[in-house]
């Protein structure tokens, strides 16, 4: 009796938490049924909005956070540098709706561990999430060749360029639309600080308007 309640207590620790970050409550209950009958996971937490993520994460500590790219109107992926550094232990895998190949590229690079859209099937969610607590990056299959369609497909793009975590922030929030003022209290810095990490993204991309800055990031699946 002993051995087996010390059985259980062994694979009570070792189960991994998860925590799911999406605005429809519609989605995050299938999630949550789909992870809890999974004896590999413990959901611990749910969150409709980013800045309650950030909270969630950051309180639990989670093995993974299943992540949406919008929610309530708002990107998260320029919250998932901080997402990170509030919890380092916590790999990311992004459960989306959004089908273009840039998206997919800019989480990866930015620090999220995997890509899945929601169209995947049930099993597939259980798979990836199981495989990005390994330590392995999971790329949807379907999404993969989609990736590799596009940067074959890209003509012109200059080459490879290299953006800082907080380079790609500034940037994505510039493509939705903020102002600089707007950037710096959306990321806790100095206007001054976002002006340097915009010009540094103008120079490494050779352009001078805002309008030009996100088109050559587009070109380049930076956005």
């Amino acid at each position: 009796m002993n051995a087996d309640r010390a059985e259980q207590g062994v694979e009570a620790v070792s189960r991994l938490s998860v925590v799911i970050a999406d605005d429809h409550p519609v989605v995050r209950a299938g999630m949550r049924v789909l992870l809890s009958q999974d004896a590999s996971f413990e959901v611990v937490a749910e969150s409709s909005t980013v800045p309650e993520t950030v909270r969630t994460v950051t309180e639990h500590q989670p093995s993974v956070l299943v992540l949406d790219l919008t929610m309530a109107g708002r990107s998260s992926l320029p919250s998932i540098p901080d997402l990170l550094t509030a919890s380092p232990g916590t790999r990311i895998l992004i459960l989306t709706m959004q089908e273009d190949p840039a998206f997919a590229r800019a989480s990866l690079r930015i620090g999220a561990a995997g890509y899945l859209l929601k169209e995947a099937a049930a099993e597939e969610l259980v798979g990836a999430a199981r495989q990005v607590a390994k330590g392995a990056t999971y790329l949807q299959p379907a999404m993969g060749a989609r990736l590799a369609v596009a940067d074959v497909g890209s003509p012109g793009a200059g080459g490879d360029v290299s953006l800082t975590a907080r380079e790609l922030q500034v940037l994505s929030l510039l493509a939705s639309g903020h102002t600089n003022q707007e950037i710096a209290g959306r990321l806790h810095v100095s206007v001054r600080t976002v002006e340097t990490h915009r010009a540094r993204v103008r120079d490494k991309l050779g352009t001078e308007t805002r309008a030009e800055l996100i088109a050559a990031a587009r070109v380049r699946g930076l956005l």
